[in-house]
């Protein structure tokens, strides 16, 4: 039965009575009802209603999605039916919304009408296309996201429960008998699905794999790389495979090479770094100008097409980086040893030479096979010093490459680049994995000498790469970032709104010169961070893809990832490319190449999020180990049920609900993006608050807080 609850003429009823009218007309698309046989239905008995009905049917009947049958028979005029493949997300609400490739609008299915389907699972819909709407029906769920799910063992006798740590699952797996395994309650499992048809039953599964005791450092970090579906160890046959790989000195090889050994050549690095896979040379030229050479380990020279080390490289894509080790692509014979451009070492590397003038101009350029000798491994810490002023090894060739990284970085800024300048968040931790203190690591000029001269390289071997010597485009693996679609444009017009600045309209251009202009006019501002936050969220996320659409935020029209091939798989791909180009062979295979762009993406996102993950873990056992204590925090985010406080200082952040907040009867205004009570008070991003922690979840890996003022 209609709900009458609000005015009969306002808009939203009538809207909401035509979408029933719609569902009871579908339910009988062949049989032609009459407005009684209509209301019956949907048990209308006020005459206004009545009357209001026929409205709706015969506005129908005029926009030609109702055809009258006979005097005073409706059905629908017609129902175009198509089949789709989308991206299921499933709200903790009960309803679900399917995200279909190049469809602008997510499709929604009501509750219960998905069957089993879980979030991020392929699933297939029939979408009925009903003049100006559309509505889905579930079909099938074509791959499950994940074939295992990581979560906590409580035994209860003749059978188990498994509780997910994946959010917003609303499922329990019940694991019976035998399908138990090793494992022991309160164990950290990985399970898999064995029997599951109906929706209203938790489903079967069985243990795969035991991590050990929830709680225990090395427990979470394996259990974390297994949530996200990443690799953790190598194969045995890979690691055997990777320790026969020689050298490869040769008289034969050395030839075929630029030998850079007799330049002066460096690299600066994190003080924990292992592997070291970008090295600079430098030298002054007699004409006045000087040569830089990029240097990125040669992985494609030991790493061969197809190779059992290759086909592994290929899977993980990318290393991963969690809070206290480093989940590597390749074994470390090669990320370690062979690749990793030790200090006093000769090593085979790639390279991108540039000669520059004193401002930073490109009067020539170079890219090939090289062989180096490294004089010295500096840290940043080392390098920073060397910048303020102290005294150092290589102290010339240091402070001039920083000051043409400074015309570098300028001119990039002066063309629309944007600074999102980061915060790494890092942990202390004691020989358990417990965290001592948390702090926050800001990039300095020595890191940004190092990005400058890659960002180039990357640049200008996606120029070489992308087009040939006429000028004819050929398949490359790029670095693609989009322009912000016009929606979060607009919603970062309305949130900026209230802070008193402006952004042209979401039907204006707008480019990256608007976005660093806003940045620049925010530093220093006790607004910053949150501005800078929401106009990251206002952007597309980069990515890797054969069609060169540019990368928005740093305002180039060509780029490439070249510079880590021992990290990244794309880099790999790219210094292949490289060669073959250079070798004057034909295109490669564009088709084969977007499918490695499309892996290494979702890789790539996948690896974020474990290490994102990780972070949160930490965050929330340090913050749980401080409870009671007050902390000075400010608030980083809203939602409808309360608002997000990150702690100063250490970027630890948690939730406030908002039935908590015991100064007013708030509620979020999503266009404004701020909370208000009905006295008219308003909370907004970025305002100061103390907090205390009340209570925290590992397993969910979120800290609840109490405001104290």
């Amino acid at each position: 039965m209609m709900s009458r609850k609000k005015k009969k003429s306002s808009g939203g009823f009538k809207a909401r009575l035509a979408e029933e009218v719609w569902k009871v007309l579908e339910a009988k698309p062949t049989q032609g009802l009459n407005y009684k046989q209509i209301g019956a239905a949907l048990g209308i008995k006020d005459s206004g209603d009545r009357v209001l009905l026929m409205e709706i049917l015969h506005r129908g009947v005029a926009d030609g999605k109702l055809k009258e049958t006979e005097r005073g028979k409706f059905i629908l005029k017609e129902v175009k039916q198509v089949t789709l493949i989308g991206v299921i997300d499933v709200s903790k609400f009960g309803k679900a919304y399917v995200a279909v490739p190049g469809v602008e609008e997510d499709f929604v299915l009501e509750k219960a009408t998905f069957g089993t389907a879980l979030s991020g699972d392929k699933v297939e819909i029939q979408v009925q296309n009903l003049g100006r709407r559309s509505r889905a029906k579930f079909i099938r769920i074509v791959e499950r996201f994940r074939s295992q799910y990581v979560g906590v063992f409580h035994d209860k006798g003749g059978y188990a429960e498994v509780i997910p740590v994946t959010k917003n699952l609303g499922i329990v797996f019940i694991v019976k008998g035998p399908q138990k395994g090793t494992a022991k309650e309160g164990d950290k499992v990985s399970v898999r699905i064995t029997e599951w048809t109906d929706p209203k039953r938790m489903p079967l599964a069985e243990v795969v794999q035991v991590f050990g005791q929830q709680g225990v450092h090395d427990v979470e970090m394996h259990a974390i790389m297994a949530e996200f579906e990443l690799p953790y160890e190598f194969p045995e046959e890979v690691l055997h495979f990777a320790n026969e790989i020689k050298d490869g000195f040769t008289d034969d090889e050395i030839n075929k090479r630029r030998d850079f050994r007799t330049i002066t050549t460096f690299t600066i690095d994190p003080f924990d770094a292992k592997d070291f896979d970008d090295a600079l040379s430098f030298r002054a030229l007699e004409n006045g100008n000087v040569e830089v050479g990029v240097h990125i380990a040669d992985v494609s020279f030991y790493v061969q097409p197809d190779s059992i080390v290759d086909k592994e490289a290929q899977r993980r894509a990318t290393s991963v980086y969690l809070v206290d080790r480093t989940i590597p692509m390749l074994p470390e014979r090669l990320s370690n040893e062979l690749c990793s451009l030790r200090p006093n070492e000769d090593k085979m590397t790639f390279s991108a030479v540039f000669e520059m003038d004193v401002s930073g101009n490109i009067q020539n350029e170079w890219f090939g096979r090289t062989i180096i000798h490294s004089d010295r491994r500096f840290t940043y810490e080392e390098a920073q010093a060397i910048i303020e002023g102290g005294e150092g090894d290589f102290k010339n060739e240091v402070l001039t490459l920083n000051g043409l990284a400074r015309k570098l970085r300028k001119k990039r800024f002066d063309e629309g680049s944007i600074d999102f300048s980061s915060e790494e968040v890092k942990f202390k931790l004691d020989d358990k994995g417990k965290p001592e203190g948390v702090y926050i690591k800001v990039m300095k000029e020595s890191n940004q000498l190092i990005e400058e001269f890659m960002l180039l390289a990357n640049q200008r071997v996606a120029k070489f790469v992308g087009k040939n010597a006429q000028g004819q485009s050929r398949p490359c693996v790029y670095r693609v970032h989009d322009l912000p679609s016009p929606e979060k444009i607009q919603s970062l017009h309305n949130f900026l709104k209230h802070l008193g600045y402006k952004l042209p309209k979401a039907t204006d251009s707008v480019g990256g010169k608007v976005i660093k202009e806003l940045l620049a006019r925010v530093e220093g501002q006790p607004e910053e961070s949150m501005v800078q936050i929401m106009a990251i969220r206002s952007m597309a996320k980069a990515e890797y893809s054969t069609k060169n659409i540019g990368h928005y935020g740093l305002a180039f029209s060509d780029y490439s990832h070249f510079t880590s091939p021992i990290r990244r798989y794309p880099d790999v791909l790219i210094h292949r490319l490289l060669q073959r180009y250079l070798d004057n062979e034909g295109p490669a295979n564009e088709t084969f190449l977007e499918l490695h762009c499309k892996h290494d993406s979702i890789m790539e996102k996948k690896a974020a999020e474990a290490e994102r993950a990780s972070i949160k873990y930490k965050q929330v056992e340090y913050l749980l180990m401080h409870k009671g204590q007050i902390l000075e925090g400010m608030i980083s985010g809203f939602s409808s049920n309360g608002l997000f406080v990150e702690i100063k200082g250490n970027k630890c952040e948690g939730f406030v609900p908002i039935d908590s907040l015991d100064f007013g009867n708030f509620h979020f205004d999503k266009q404004s993006y701020i909370m208000v009570n009905n006295r008219g008070e308003e909370i907004h991003l970025g305002d100061e608050v103390m907090v205390k922690v009340k209570s925290g979840n590992l397993l969910e890996r979120q800290i609840i807080f109490e405001v104290v003022q």
